[in-house]
């Protein structure tokens, strides 16, 4: 298991959770949502690399959203984008995996905590992306190897040319 911090990020359409692990990358908890109704990828993306920053983590765990059969459709599309713009924006790494069922288990964590569906809104993003992390961390700890898969742009499709953006 390699240490170090890592965020986990559920995106969703109006909201985006972020968790966040302890440096032994045992433990995911809840870190911040973003609201993204009125923000764009590269807003949303440079505010998850600096928290990225902030808590030192060595990698972001995006969850891509598959259909039950597997397939890709408009959802997974759209985190492919958004994680495309967090690696724009300069992070450390970025990781897709997959995450059927998340919100439908976190919204069944929440219940048992406590929390009646009304109140689950605001918060259901930030444990659907404790659950990306946590099965993330648990993946890498029993597979021995990172989870997932890297995502990497192909610069020569954003930028036109084989090199790589000056910021780099």
């Amino acid at each position: 298991m390699r240490p170090g911090r890592r965020l986990g990020v559920d995106a969703g359409q109006a909201r985006v959770g972020v968790a966040t692990c302890d440096p032994d990358a045992i433990l995911a908890t809840p870190l911040a949502t973003l609201d993204r109704r009125e923000a764009t990828d590269e807003e949303v993306a440079s505010a998850i690399v600096r928290m990225a920053r902030e808590h030192e983590a060595i990698e972001i765990i995006l969850g891509l959203p598959l259909h039950m059969s597997g397939r890709e459709g408009e959802a997974a599309r759209a985190a492919r984008e958004l994680g495309a713009a967090i690696v724009r924006c300069g992070a450390p790494a970025v990781r897709l995996l997959d995450e059927r069922l998340t919100t439908v288990q976190a919204q069944a964590h929440l219940r048992e905590a406590g929390r009646p569906a009304r109140r689950q809104r605001p918060v259901v993003d930030q444990a659907a992306a404790v659950v990306i992390l946590q099965a993330a961390l648990d993946a890498e700890r029993g597979a021995g190897g990172p989870p997932g898969q890297a995502l990497a742009l192909d610069f020569r499709a954003s930028s036109g040319t084989d090199e790589r953006p000056a910021s780099e």
